[in-house]
């Protein structure tokens, strides 16, 4: 079965970029349902058996394939001829080398690089020089990027539609003291606090506010709301971006399946 490898910053940020792929997937691919998905391919980390690989844990997990089955990554020092790659990119670049290495034994068909910018555009301009240099190597590999300004819950917010008046009663109290729709606009969002009077500047804490604390219903945002809501929302999230990596790059893949 085809692989599509998935590096991510948490489990949940694996759970949203994946759950959008297999929507984008069977709204776009004609003669595609969401029972034949697990018939296709499968998401899965850079070690045999898992389902995702964290950025944090590169290094390490390059160190393991080295003692384990030999791989020997090539000599990069992070410069190129038109400059330093920027943050990220040598990141990007050791992932891709080490996917080009697993190829030889699992077919892996696409890697998916999600990212959280935390307000560091340079972020996705390194993995964008990383993709650069690797997308006409062979074997063939589709490299899609996600990043989220700042951070996956604005993809959350991006998506959040009140389905009750409690929800909606919230949703306009916060509105009316940030003077804003956040969910239009969750990109204003800029703070790390948890502290008043910045914590309603917090992704995280206005997340949690609309949804209760459930998850079940945070899920909902990126499982139900119309790909269509979320792709006029997510223009300055980089939620939009993703789904036109999804349909550029991975569509392609399964369609020629058929």
């Amino acid at each position: 079965m085809i692989e599509f490898v998935v590096i991510v910053e948490s489990s949940a940020d694996a759970r949203t970029a994946t759950k959008l792929a297999d929507r984008i997937l069977v709204q776009k691919i004609d003669w595609l349902d969401a029972e034949m998905l697990q018939h296709l391919y499968q998401w899965s980390g850079l070690e045999a058996g898992t389902e995702n690989s964290c950025w944090k844990n590169i290094n390490q997990i390059i160190e393991n394939f080295q003692q384990s089955l030999g791989f020997r990554p090539p000599r990069y020092l992070g410069h190129r001829q038109d400059g330093a790659l920027k943050a990220d990119g040598a990141a990007a670049i050791k992932i891709l080398n080490l996917v080009r290495f697993i190829q030889k034994t699992r077919q892996i068909k696409a890697v998916l690089l999600i990212r959280d910018l935390d307000n560091q555009p340079q972020c996705r301009e390194g993995i964008e020089q990383a993709r650069s240099e690797q997308i006409e190597r062979q074997a063939k590999l589709a490299i899609i990027i996600g990043t989220a300004d700042k951070m996956r819950e604005a993809w959350v917010l991006n998506g959040f539609i009140p389905s009750n008046p409690e929800e909606k009663q919230i949703l306009q109290k916060i509105t009316t003291e940030l003077t804003f729709n956040l969910c239009e606009e969750s990109h204003r969002l800029r703070s790390n606090s948890l502290e008043d009077p910045d914590r309603i500047r917090n992704h995280k804490v206005v997340v949690e506010k609309l949804t209760g604390g459930k998850m079940e219903r945070e899920q909902q945002c990126w499982e139900e709301t119309s790909l269509e809501y979320l792709r006029e929302k997510g223009v300055e999230t980089g939620l939009t971006a993703y789904i036109c990596e999804i349909e550029e790059r991975l569509i392609p893949i399964i369609g020629s399946a058929e």
